[in-house]
């Protein structure tokens, strides 16, 4: 008897290199778009991103760092400070905390660089698997794949994955993605979900990937 799930996994893994290519082109400016100079301005500005629009977040960091330019000042940073400077992102208080505290462990245990790790790097306040992915692969070319909402929902209509569970969804991804195109494929992600697969009103008619996608086939 043929075992189908290698044959699967192939048809999935063609299917995948092709939405990367149409992705690509329909795309071509997709990067990260939390503003950053280093790894740990980034590893803020992830931080603040949870529940919150980049765009706010741009908006908020140039103070946030001219005031604390790196882990170093942080850690030493007075939290009403850093809340008064975070405020109009949401959650302020709780995120606040977790960034002056990440930074005490980067200063601590780290000799003041945020780690290349994803272990040492979930160890941190504040810092779960997605955004260790994002530092992983923005900050040092490590190729992982962010799972964030756009993510996880669309990889689901195209049918890389029958998961929601973001652990679930990115082991699903790692299995039919080149890992060359790992880090891409979340910002990719980002720009398909805001621009033409919007959660409330896909714009299949439109879309590049509508041959190559299980929700757009029965739509």
């Amino acid at each position: 008897m043929i075992d189908a799930e290698p044959l699967k996994r192939d048809g999935l893994r063609r299917q995948g290199a092709v939405v990367m290519r149409l992705l690509r082109q329909t795309y071509p400016q997709a990067v990260c778009t939390l503003d950053h100079a280093e790894p740990w301005q980034l590893l803020v500005a992830a931080i603040l991103s949870a529940q919150c629009t980049d765009a706010r977040v741009n908006v908020i960091t140039p103070a946030l760092f001219s005031h604390f330019p790196d882990a170093q000042a942080m850690a030493k940073a007075d939290q009403a400070k850093v809340e008064e400077l975070i405020r109009s992102c949401g959650l302020f208080r709780t995120k606040a905390r977790s960034i002056i505290a990440s930074s005490r462990e980067i200063v601590a245990h780290h000799l003041g660089r945020v780690p290349d790790t994803l272990e040492a790097l979930t160890s941190l306040p504040g810092v779960g698997r997605k955004i260790a992915n994002l530092i992983l692969g923005d900050a040092y070319g490590v190729p992982a794949i962010v799972v964030d909402t756009h993510c996880a929902r669309i990889s689901a209509l195209i049918g890389l994955t029958d998961h929601t569970d973001p652990a679930r969804v990115e082991k699903d991804l790692a299995e039919v993605l080149d890992p060359a195109d790992w880090i891409d494929y979340g910002h990719l992600m980002v720009e398909h979900g805001r621009t033409l697969c919007v959660a409330r009103r896909p714009d299949c008619a439109n879309c590049p990937l509508a041959p190559h996608c299980r929700y757009a086939a029965g739509s």
